[in-house]
This record gives C-alpha cells, structure tokens and sequence, in this order.
C-alpha cells in the first residue's frame, strides 16, 4: 500500500520520466535490425549452417541468386554480366564469359554446358554475393541489380525473397498498427463505460509498446515476425490489465470520497490480480524459448518483455493518466452496454449437462483436425507473399524455362581423387528430378587436365580444402519430392565423402521441418506443465488445473482443427506459437471465472449458486478481454498480404472467441460437474461444503 500512495503522490513525476523514456525508446527501436531469413534461426550445430559457414570463409560466397535474361543479344548480355560483377558484394557471375572469350561461339560448348544457360531466346546467369543471403547489403545489391537489369530480367532466389519481404512488411506495418488501434478503440467504445477511457488506456499501452520495441536494441535484431505481431499482440493481451485498474478504480470510489485514497487501494489489488493474470501469459511466451528454432525464443523473448512493460505501465502511467484525466474522464462516462448476466446465467446452468455432453462430443474431431493440421503446413517462404511479386514471377520463370526450381550446393573435401569425385557426382546425376549438376569434374573428361579450365572458373568452384558443386533441382524448395532427392543425394555423398556437405535453401528447409516438427511437441509440453503449475500455485487445487488446461486446449483443438476441415494450409511456424499463445492469453479467463466460484462457495454458497454468481459476474469481463484480444488482430488478418502475419492473426481472432465460448458455455458444466472433487482436492475451501457433500452423499446413500 506503501508502493501505491507512492506512485499516487508522485503520478506527474512518475509521467514526466515516462515521456521522456519515450525518446531512447524510439531510437532504439529505429536502431534494432530486422532480420527477414527464416533461416538464420536453424542451430548452430547442423551441417547446413555448418556448410553455410564454409561457404562464407572459404569461397568468399554468401548469398547466390539466378538471373534469367529474356531476348538479349549474347553483346549485351555480356555487358549485363560486367555491369552485375561491378555491383557493390556480388563476388561473381557464373556464365558462358566464365568459360572462354564471347567472340568465340557458344555453340561450340558441350550441350551439358550450353543448356545449362540457355533455353530458346533466354539466359541465365549465376551470381554470387560475398554477404549472407538476409544482411543488408546483400538486400541493397539486389535493388541495384532490379535497376540495372529492368523489365527483360528476373532476379530469383532468397535473397530477392527476403528483399521484396522487408520491402512489403515496411509497406504494410504502420497500418497493422493502425489497424488494431482503431478496431481496439471501437471494441472499448462499445463495451466500456465512458468515451474517453479507451483513448487514455491507448496512450499508457502505446507507451509500454514503445518500451518493449525499443528494449529490443539489447537483442540486436530481431525478426520480422516479431516485429509485425509484438506491438498488436502486447495491445490485445495486456489491455485486460487497464480495465480491470479502472472497473477497480471506480469501485473503490464508491467506498471513499478520497478519488486518491481509492487509486491507491485500486493500484494494490490491481498489482496482486494483475500479477497472477500475467504469470501465464509469460509462460506462455517463455515455453517457446524451448525451441531449438530460435525464432521462438525471439518473439518469446520479446511478447514475455511486453507483458511485463504492460503490467508496469498499467500500475505506474495509467493511474497517474486517470488521475490527471480524472473530471474529463467522469464526465464523460455512460451506461454500459453489457446489461446483467444474472437470467443468462441461471438458463445456462439449467442445462449444464448438454455442455458436458458436447464438450466430449466436439474434442474427438477436434483433436482428429488439430492432429493433422500439424502435418499440412508449408515452409515455402514465397507462398507466403502475394504471386503478383517480383520474385515469385522470376521463380516462377526459372522453373519454366530451365526446369530449375531450387539449387543444391555441395561441398566436397578437396583430396578426395578425381575419378571418386566423378563417379558421385555421375550417381548424383542419375537421382530423380535432378536436372544438372555443375562442378570443375562435369565440365571435364576423364583425363582432361585442369589447367584448361580458366582460373576465374576454377578459382569459383575450389578453395584450399573444398570443391563446390551446383545441383540444379526441378523439385520446389520444401516439397516431399526434393526432401526425398536430398536424402538420396545425402546418401550418395556420404558413401564417397564422409565430410560432405550439402547446403543451400531446400537443404535447410529439410532441417526446419525436423527441427520444428521436434519444437512442436517441446512447446506444447512446457506450456502445459509450466500453466499448470502455475494454476496449482494460484487457485491451490490439483483438480482445477486439469479442469482448465481441459476447457482452453479444446478451444485451441478447435482453433487449429478447422484448417484441416476447411481445407487450408498453414505456413508451419503458427501452429506451435498460436497453441501457446492461446493458452497463456486465455486461460486468465477461466482463472477469472473458476477463482470467483472459489469465493462464493466459501462464503457458504451452494454448488449451482456459487457457479451461477461466478458465471454471471465474469462473463462482461471475459466478453471485454475476448473481444479485446479478438479486435487487435481481426483486421491484420483481413488486410495483410504476408500469409504468415495474416495467418497468425486469424488463429489468434478466432482463438479469442472460440476460448471465449468454451469458457462460458462449458466451463460452468465441469465446476457443477467435478464440485465435489474440487472440493476435495483443494486447500482451504470451506469445511461446511464439504460438510454439504457429506450430508449429500449419505442422502443419495
């Protein structure tokens, strides 16, 4: 209480310092870098990001693009490939210049060599970058490589992936921002009590938003993911806390005159109720630390800061806003919308055992979707942009053209003999939808010397310990057909060259889907056990935790089902985030529900009672939080054209409500349902119900 009259005495101090963090904050977050490769947050310790490291400090080479000319004179295409290699970090452009003089017909190279280039009135060049494929530069060389080539050229591969993904995401997140604002505000016009409250509540969650994006800085970057969902996800999970100070601040208004004296007293039971809301969310966001794929401890990382930036604000800025604010905000106060729960509650609790019955009816086909809906992911980062894209046209034109869909690289020990290097690479040739295979042994004979070869060649495809081959692939990037290629090129490396490495972007996508496949199963784990426990603390039961984990994970079961029956793939990071995100954001409103029915049977209320007040006080509450939670990021959803972003916000919208629901319509059925054991199983419930459960059992004895 102490703390509380502190900040009460203090609230202009408390917003003046407030204001003024404002301005590390803003340049913090503008510092922050946003990484937009999915990749980068494969571990460490795989062979492809192993190999990917050899390829950087061996051969110079990062990031690797194919470039398909249309219509361009063998002259000018020339010309193209010195403008290309003049390029600020393209290391080198692999093209018939490579091979011998261009005064010398191309004709006359080996078919083997020619069709790798040329296909009708289009060419093809390979470029090569000395910078990863996401990092700035890389970016930036792209754009000059767009400007310079124009119209008749298409630049494919992930780096122009990862270009026009930053370039539509910078595009579109101001109004995601916007967005959920607006749709927030219009929910907490709609169901609040007064018409300035919602905008008052904005400036103290905006607030804390800039601290957390800010705060990021000490991260270094952070991705794009995080980027686009931190600031709606931190606005819908945390605005619960404003309401539940000012529904408290109003309340304790009417015991005392003093408008301070009544914020204190608000500020400590919003503190310790807030306190315990915000605990799981937080292990929420924390269990997808547990990833192995990093992108998990990063927006985890990152939503677990933000709750906490809520919290603080919600005890520290909102209530010296309010009380600055406090005449205006009386003022203009009205009636609530939400009339009494108490007649929809009693009908409710009339029928209690249909929701029994259909909340075992609905779990079977949900948990049957739910299961499936894990394996119809995607991981084909360009099937989340829209196919209007330049990248996803010049794709698109490489795999009709050349049949070329994905490129393999790899990396073989540069003192295996000669004659083993080519009867792999022979092997490899034969594998199924491999459509070439480029190294310094495919562009010779047996028996051919090196040194015909011109150094800049050679020189591209050795270093001191490695050999680097090309396998061109018509199989797309993250398909069970090249997964099944790779195993068997991996095969075919591993008999001749135990070192072998083989890297590239569908190689890597074969590594996060066994990658993410294992965190699915992690994550769920670890957000169950730690929501648990933190139930079994609060609420002091063993039972009631089962019970409640139960209500939310059909919900989620529900959620993440009808993809499955709808027929709609879901790109492969938002199932593990949104089966964690949806229990830790909406358990609070069983925790809110079950902790009243708590209160009420210990005061000496009879089981259905206790139930019907706990219902018919909580479901205003959880309408509020659930529509909340669903308004923020409802309209992303509609609006984005990034179907991870848009995906994402869908199933956290529908989640809201659906958790919603199963909260009011069942939750209720299972406290009638499982009283008695409830009551057994839970310390310090009162000694005269379980006085009534023994009267009660004697009776039907």
């Amino acid at each position: 209480m102490k703390i509380a009259k502190g900040i009460v005495k203090n609230r202009f101090v408390i917003l003046i310092i407030a204001l003024a963090l404002m301005v590390p904050s803003l340049i913090g977050m503008i510092k922050t870098r946003i990484n937009y490769d999915m990749l980068t947050y494969l571990p460490e310790d795989m062979d492809t990001v192993k190999g990917q490291n050899v390829l950087m400090d061996e051969f110079g080479k990062g990031a690797f693009s194919f470039i398909v000319v249309e219509g361009m004179s063998t002259k000018d295409t020339a010309a193209l490939a010195e403008k290309l290699r003049a390029v600020n970090h393209v290391d080198t452009v692999l093209w018939y210049d490579s091979f011998m003089n261009i005064d010398i017909p191309m004709e006359i190279l080996p078919d083997k060599v020619y069709d790798l280039f040329n296909k009708g009135d289009c060419t093809m060049l390979a470029v090569f970058f000395d910078s990863s494929t996401s990092s700035d530069v890389t970016m930036d060389a792209i754009k000059d490589i767009r400007s310079i080539t124009g119209k008749q050229c298409y630049v494919s591969g992930m780096s122009a992936l990862v270009t026009d993904l930053k370039a539509l995401c910078e595009q579109e997140e101001p109004i995601y921002v916007g967005i959920a604002v607006l749709l927030a505000t219009i929910a907490m016009l709609v169901f609040l009590d007064g018409w300035l409250v919602p905008f008052v509540f904005l400036a103290s969650i905006g607030m804390a938003i800039l601290y957390n994006l800010g705060s990021n800085i000490f991260m270094s970057e952070i991705s794009y993911i995080t980027k686009a969902l931190s600031a709606v996800l931190q606005l819908a999970v945390t605005m619960d806390y404003s309401i539940f100070l000012w529904n408290c601040y109003n309340e304790k208004t009417q015991i005392t005159e003093d408008h301070k004296e009544a914020m204190a007293m608000a500020i400590k039971e919003t503190f310790t109720s807030v306190l315990g809301s915000s605990i799981t969310t937080v292990a929420g966001f924390i269990a997808l630390c547990f990833m192995s794929f990093t992108l998990g401890a990063d927006l985890g990382i990152v939503m677990a800061k933000g709750v906490l930036f809520g919290v603080i604000a919600c005890v520290t800025i909102l209530p010296s806003l309010i009380l600055i604010l406090d005449k205006p905000l009386h003022k203009t106060m009205h009636k609530a919308i939400l009339p009494k729960m108490d007649g929809l509650a009693g009908k409710l609790l009339k029928i209690f055992p249909a929701f029994v019955i259909a909340f075992v009816v609905i779990a079977i086909p949900a948990y049957a979707g739910y299961s499936k809906t894990n394996k119809e992911v995607y991981y084909d980062m360009s099937a989340c942009l829209p196919e209007n894209i330049e990248v996803i046209k010049a794709n698109e034109k490489l795999s009709e053209t050349f049949n070329v869909a994905s490129t393999h690289m790899l990396l073989v020990d540069k003192d295996l003999p000669d004659k083993d290097v080519r009867a792999m690479l022979d092997e490899m040739k034969g594998v199924e939808g491999v459509q070439q295979v480029l190294g310094v042994e495919t562009l010779l004979g047996a028996g051919v010397p090196e040194e015909i070869l011109p150094k800049k060649l050679t020189d591209m495809l050795e270093s001191d310990n490695w050999r680097l081959v090309l396998i061109n692939s018509e199989y797309h990037v993250a398909s069970d057909a090249v997964n099944d290629q790779l195993d068997k090129i991996l095969e075919i490396s591993k008999k001749y060259d135990k070192k072998g490495m083989l890297i590239g972007e569908a190689p890597c996508m074969k590594d996060m889907i066994e990658t993410t496949d294992h965190d699915f199963k992690v994550v769920n784990t670890v957000s169950i056990v730690a929501i648990f426990v933190i139930i079994a603390l609060v609420e002091k039961s063993i039972s009631l935790p089962f019970i409640l984990i139960a209500v939310i994970e059909l919900a989620i079961f529900i959620n993440l089902g009808l993809p499955h029956y709808l027929g709609q793939s879901l790109p492969f990071i938002a199932p593990i985030c949104i089966s964690t995100i949806q229990l830790g954001a909406t358990v609070d409103y069983a925790i809110l529900m079950t902790t009243r029915y708590k209160k009420e049977r210990n005061e000496g209320a009879g089981k259905a009672e206790a139930v019907k007040i706990a219902l018919a006080t909580s479901i205003p509450s959880i309408i509020v939080s659930g529509m909340g939670l669903f308004s923020a990021t409802f309209g992303v959803a509609v609006y984005s054209n990034i179907d991870i972003i848009s995906s994402m916000c869908m199933l956290m919208a529908r989640g809201a409500i659906i958790s919603m629901v199963l909260v009011i319509l069942t939750l209720p059925a299972m406290l009638m349902l499982f009283d008695g054991l409830i009551i057994h199983t839970t310390m310090h419930m009162n000694d005269s119900n379980k006085k009534e459960l023994k009267i009660g059992e004697e009776k039907m004895a």
